[in-house]
């Protein structure tokens, strides 16, 4: 019989419990993830990458030094012996302004060595410069000196220029090749600047161009000869500007000497009046006439005395005028010209010009007190309304 498998009883089928999730994996969690203290810092990380870029820099410079100085340099072709492009590879060409021997490089005088080239050496150059302008000033100024005052030559013989160099010490810092060297570029320099030939002796002068030779004329020798050039010019605006000048001053003179006797004729004329009126008074012992020549010498100054014809100006303006007389009077058995005041209660000319500027004066101040005070009610008015 095939035996029939029992069923278990629902009492004992046990339902399994369920696990907190939570309970389950926090172990597992906790096992997977990395402390807070494995991730380093901001300031750890900053500090991390620039030793890192410090020490790529270093290895790139050793790399490079050491490429660089293992490679042996090449050694420069001889100047003298014919190369092909095949020999390039192994020797470097010849620069220009040097010569090479035995796979080195010496450069020529007046250069100097930068690398595999031959560059122009500055103070050798400098110097050829001054060497120059020294024979361009010698010489010019000799010439110079031959146009303004005759006393120069317009010829330099070129040796004694030199000869003034070495006297001088200009080359003392240079060896003989240096020198010779700079002497052959300044002498070339020199016969472009300046004019050169060779005279009898077969000895080498120069002379300056007349444009540059204008530049080292002393400013007293430019003036002159500028004067003599324009000689006729400047006469004539020199004669023009004294006469014009001399009739100024006689214009001024004759305007003052005509203003002077105006003014003297005024004051014979106020004093005889106020004689006059003097003598009529009843207390007054004085006499209604004046002697000229007294009266003259109370208004002329010291100065003016010597000047006859001012007066006689005056006298001519006295004689026209009808107000006065003229006569002759014995006084102390002296013959006197004397003058005497005819009007009686007349003004004259320079009072009324005095009275009239008076009453001018006061119409103008009446006038603008009119004006102040019309301005015045007006604000008043507009004030008020």
């Amino acid at each position: 019989m095939d035996s029939i498998p029992r069923k278990r009883p629902k009492s004992e089928t046990k339902t399994p419990k369920r696990r907190n999730p939570k309970s389950s994996h926090s172990p597992i969690r906790s096992l997977l993830e990395p402390p807070q203290s494995f991730f380093p810092s901001k300031e750890e990380f900053i500090k991390l990458l620039t030793m890192l870029l410090i020490a790529c820099a270093v290895a790139f410079t050793c790399s490079f030094l050491a490429k660089h100085l293992a490679s042996d340099p090449k050694s420069f072709c001889d100047s003298d012996s014919d190369f092909i492009d095949s020999d390039l590879d192994s020797c470097e060409p010849c620069p220009v302004n040097g010569e090479c021997h035995q796979g080195k490089l010496q450069c020529n005088h007046g250069y100097r060595k930068q690398g595999t080239l031959c560059i122009e050496d500055g103070a050798i150059n400098e110097s050829t410069k001054k060497l120059v302008r020294h024979f361009e000033r010698i010489v010019c100024e000799a010439y110079a000196l031959t146009e303004c005052y005759g006393t120069g030559t317009i010829w330099v013989p070129e040796n004694g220029v030199w000869k003034d160099l070495r006297i001088g010490g200009f080359m003392d810092n240079f060896d003989e090749s240096a020198f010779d060297f700079v002497k052959a570029k300044a002498v070339e320099a020199v016969a472009e600047l300046l004019e050169m030939r060779t005279n009898a002796n077969g000895i080498n002068e120069l002379k300056c161009p007349e444009q540059l030779m204008e530049s080292y004329k002393p400013l007293t020798c430019r003036v002159q000869q500028w004067l003599l050039q324009h000689i006729v010019i400047v006469s004539s605006s020199c004669a023009m500007l004294v006469t014009c000048a001399m009739l100024l001053r006689i214009i001024q003179r004759k305007r003052h000497f005509s203003s002077r006797v105006e003014e003297l004729y005024d004051q014979v004329c106020d004093f005889l009046e106020e004689n006059a009126v003097t003598s009529n008074s009843a207390d007054s012992n004085c006499e209604p006439w004046v002697i000229a020549s007294r009266l003259r010498d109370h208004l002329l100054l010291p100065r003016e005395r010597r000047d006859p014809l001012l007066w006689t100006k005056v006298e001519e303006l006295i004689q026209e005028d009808s107000r006065i007389d003229r006569y002759p009077k014995i006084i102390k058995g002296e013959q006197k010209v004397v003058w005497e005041w005819q009007v009686e209660g007349s003004l004259s000319l320079s009072k009324l010009k005095k009275r009239r500027e008076t009453q001018k004066k006061v119409r103008q101040i009446s006038d603008s007190k009119t004006i102040l005070q019309d301005n015045y009610n007006i604000r008043i008015a507009e004030a008020s309304s």
